[in-house]
């Protein structure tokens, strides 16, 4: 990999299209967020979908739409049903070009209906509102470089796959297949489009992240007549739940966090139902298996319990993303494309994650903050820093431009993924 910090004629070419076209991509952020896409509003989120295809019809590339299949749900009341979220968005250009990627981003928001629905300017150059860094600015910046790059003689070197997920908030349950999919049909390098930090800094390694569900049945009974006939649920939850804090510290990394606890009873009542919801989070493959390990330890001691039997549901939906040599490698040459837009680019390593852990683990090495700059994401307060538009998006378009002309080496660092 040569030549990264300098700047080629399609570079310059593409710095004059994108900083021309800065004011068009913040606006149309602006109109995207105004649309709630909670990750639950399935009418909200098929009401959108259309819209975003309709922008991406400006590439030339194959566009589906498509229903992804429905995922486990544990309800308030113990039984588990089958939910659904919107439609999955799959693109794909000159999948047969000798250079391959796969790109992606999400839709949805934290956000349910009436939650944070509106767009606001703030001073010094920021806009609030639901999604505009998390994540409908990175798929906006998304959009604008790929249009960059599709102006340039160096197209035909370079083929993608993109996938545009509804439930990346609430784990990718129902697309993960469509991102593995995508991933394992001969991309080099993944990148995705999740917020960058407010200083610009990127994401490094990532831990893998676990949601469970444990459903705990007693006996119900009055508690003042036979209090000793019942079997309480919640008693033997609360146990549970020191359990599982107490494991925090236990294994280098490992952190557990108990969300939130349902079901009990009115207190005359012996609780016959408990449902503690916690996630995990595992800095490496075998963290991970230590910490689902360790959960199945406490789940069989509570159902041991006299009169208690539940079911354990969930684990490790994202497997961790540490770096690796191909990460590395990968970071080095993100850093090195950003200096030559003045751009000094830090990748710090978080207990987040986002679809690139999906995209490493079906084998392949990826940078996951190439969306704009923000902060206060997950929150009424999140804002986006409009100069980023123009900024990362020209940084996505150089990582293109690189990629098809081989100043980026992407089987390089592909190859080095199982060292």
């Amino acid at each position: 990999m040569t030549n990264l910090s300098t700047l080629s004629a399609e570079d310059e070419a593409a710095r004059e299209r994108l900083y021309a076209s800065a004011s068009a991509m913040i606006e149309r952020t602006k109109s995207w967020s105004a649309h709630n896409t909670g990750s639950l509003n399935t009418d909200g989120l098929r009401k959108f979908a259309p819209r975003l295809a309709d922008a991406f019809s400006a590439l030339e590339a194959d566009i589906q739409l498509t229903d992804g299949p429905g995922f486990e749900s544990v309800g308030a009341d113990g039984k588990t049903s089958e939910a659904h979220s919107g439609p999955i968005i799959e693109i794909a250009a000159r999948t047969q070009a000798p250079v391959q990627i796969v790109m992606s981003g999400h839709y949805d928001t934290v956000f349910a209906p009436g939650a944070f629905e509106t767009v606001t300017d703030l001073p010094e150059g920021r806009v609030n509102g639901p999604g505009m860094a998390d994540m409908k600015g990175g798929i906006c910046v998304m959009l604008e470089a790929l249009r960059a790059f599709e102006s340039s003689r160096l197209k035909d070197q370079l083929g993608y796959r993109i996938v545009l997920t509804p439930d990346e908030e609430i784990g990718n349950f129902s697309s993960s297949e469509a991102l593995r999919r995508a991933a394992s049909s001969g991309a080099l390098i993944g990148m995705t489009y999740e917020p960058a930090m407010e200083t610009g800094a990127m994401a490094g390694g990532r831990k893998g992240s676990a949601v469970f569900d444990i459903v705990l049945h007693g006996r119900a009974a009055h508690a003042g007549r036979a209090k000793e006939e019942g079997r309480s649920a919640i008693e033997t939850a609360a146990e549970l739940v020191l359990g599982l804090e107490a494991l925090n510290n236990q294994f280098e990394g490992v952190t557990f966090n108990v969300g939130s606890i349902d079901g009990g009873s009115p207190v005359n009542i012996v609780p016959d139902l408990a449902i503690v919801r916690f996630g995990a989070r595992a800095p490496d493959q075998q963290a991970a298996e230590w910490a689902t390990q360790s959960v199945g330890k406490l789940f069989a001691r509570a159902t041991a319990r006299d009169g208690i039997h539940g079911h354990l549901h969930g684990g490790f939906y994202r497997p961790p993303k540490p770096r690796n040599t191909a990460q590395q490698a990968l970071f080095d040459a993100v850093h090195s494309t950003g200096r030559a837009i003045g751009l000094d680019i830090e990748f710090v390593d978080t207990g987040g994650v986002c679809e690139g852990n999906n995209i490493f683990a079906a084998g392949v090495p990826n940078v996951d903050t190439l969306g704009v700059r923000g902060g206060r994401i997950h929150s009424p307060d999140e804002f986006v820093i409009t100069e980023s538009f123009p900024e990362r998006a020209l940084l996505s378009a150089l990582l293109l431009n690189r990629l098809a002309d081989g100043r980026l080496d992407a089987r390089r660092i592909k190859d080095m993924m199982g060292r």
